[in-house]
């Protein structure tokens, strides 16, 4: 992340946890055996990830910014939690991480998209295939990539809390067909933009592509929902949420 010191202090306000996201891992997790062993991938602060180790998991967070990860190992404060956080990139995680050990892997608030390269994204779902143990999930959030104009910027949903809004675009890359660029700022209470991403090269990922990609890789099944609550997926939601086994 570039300009991460930008985003930690509204970090946890941008990107909430519901109450429907609370109870859709509550659901899923009653398939495994406590403690469920969990990998959040683009844990941002922890904050998830710290909830789900106090109701007994066992939870492993990567995420490629080390000052965002700071705020995430500052919660810490129980050493009874089976909870770490480690500073990786995505396309890494199979090199360091333990195969067939994970019962639930997630990527959370789009960040699946800084997987960039089509050919990366590919190994990203053969990876979380080798890290996820029998009958494991992957659980993906992300915005729905169906809906932009191929040619031309486009504005992601808005994210606001209180205090501040996230303003993101996407925008093609020239002469490079089917890649974009983000760009992002935070605005204050007072008005101010504060840069987070800068033309960062991101892969919009659709959902006919998570079906296939997910099937190469030995996966059976992809369950499309429109958000946390398991609404229908009808493709035209401005998101959605995949369970892939």
């Amino acid at each position: 992340m570039e300009f991460a010191k930008n985003l930690v202090e509204y970090y946890d306000e941008l990107f909430s946890v519901t109450h429907e996201q609370k109870q859709f891992f509550s659901e899923l997790l009653t398939n495994y055996s406590r403690p469920a062993k969990i990998l959040n991938v683009g844990c941002g602060t922890g904050f998830f990830d710290h909830m789900l180790a106090k109701e007994g998991n066992d939870v492993t967070g990567i995420d490629p910014s080390a000052e965002i990860l700071r705020s995430a190992n500052l919660r810490r404060r129980n050493q009874l939690m089976s909870i770490r956080f480690f500073q990786m990139s995505y396309i890494d995680m199979a090199r360091f991480l333990g195969k067939k050990f994970y019962d639930v892997i997630s990527v959370l608030n789009d960040k699946i998209m800084f997987v960039h390269d089509r050919t990366l994204m590919r190994k990203f779902f053969y990876d979380c295939h080798e890290l996820l143990a029998p009958g494991g999930s992957l659980v993906l959030e992300l915005v729905n990539f169906e809906l932009f104009p191929k040619n031309t910027q486009a504005y992601f949903p808005v994210r606001e809390s209180v205090r501040s809004r996230l303003l993101s675009t996407v925008s093609p890359v020239e002469e490079k067909s089917g890649e974009r660029n983000l760009n992002a700022n935070v605005e204050t209470g007072n008005g101010h933009l504060l840069p987070v991403y800068k033309s960062v090269p991101i892969y919009p990922l659709l959902p006919d592509e998570i079906e296939n990609f997910a099937e190469e890789a030995g996966f059976s099944s992809a369950e499309f929902y429109a958000d946390f609550s398991r609404a229908q997926f009808t493709g035209n939601e401005n998101s959605f949420v995949v369970i892939i086994r």
